[in-house]
């Protein structure tokens, strides 16, 4: 890959998902048919699908609106592993829910542990392509430059329940 994001809390999100990792934030930066693409699955235009990282001012519909996003900010938090009530019954129903959450728990822990800055530097390597380099979501079962399959440690280690959630859609 040619570049890789610095580490920036614009790109970890509150609830511990890695930006860079979205098939969203993906369109949004590097691929706008990838953006078209997720734009028309969930029925809403480009302008509104489009996301720059759950902390930045230009966010999806769906991240605009985060519940854990706006409790964290009213408790004055960077994490919700920080929180006193963590993991909260919103959190949970929320990771719960998709495959790209699975490891949100982690995320928290090592976030607490090494700090979001290292935990980023991690989380490059974590979704990126064993063969090129490049950051793939957790739903690129192979690279998008390269082909290479896994696309990367992420979907090596969680590739039957994407599998399984890819199914049921």
């Amino acid at each position: 890959m040619d570049s890789k994001p610095q580490p920036d809390k614009t790109l970890a999100a509150v609830c511990g998902l890695f930006c860079p990792a979205c098939t969203i934030y993906i369109g949004s930066m590097e691929d706008p048919e990838r953006l078209a693409k997720s734009a028309a699955r969930s029925g809403r235009t480009v302008v509104d699908t489009e996301c720059h990282g759950c902390r930045a001012e230009k966010r999806m519909a769906y991240c605009a609106t985060c519940k854990m996003a706006a409790c964290a900010a009213e408790r004055g938090l960077d994490f919700c592993g920080a929180c006193s009530e963590y993991p909260c019954a919103e959190l949970t129903a929320f990771q719960a829910a998709r495959p790209h959450r699975l490891e949100l728990w982690e995320a928290q822990a090592r976030i607490r542990e090494v700090g979001y800055e290292q935990w980023i530097a991690e989380m490059l390597e974590h979704y990126a392509c064993p063969a090129c380099g490049t950051l793939n979501s957790a739903y690129d079962l192979t690279c998008r430059r390269c082909g290479h399959d896994p696309g990367s440690a992420y979907v090596a280690r969680h590739k039957a329940e994407i599998l399984q959630y890819l199914a049921g859609r």
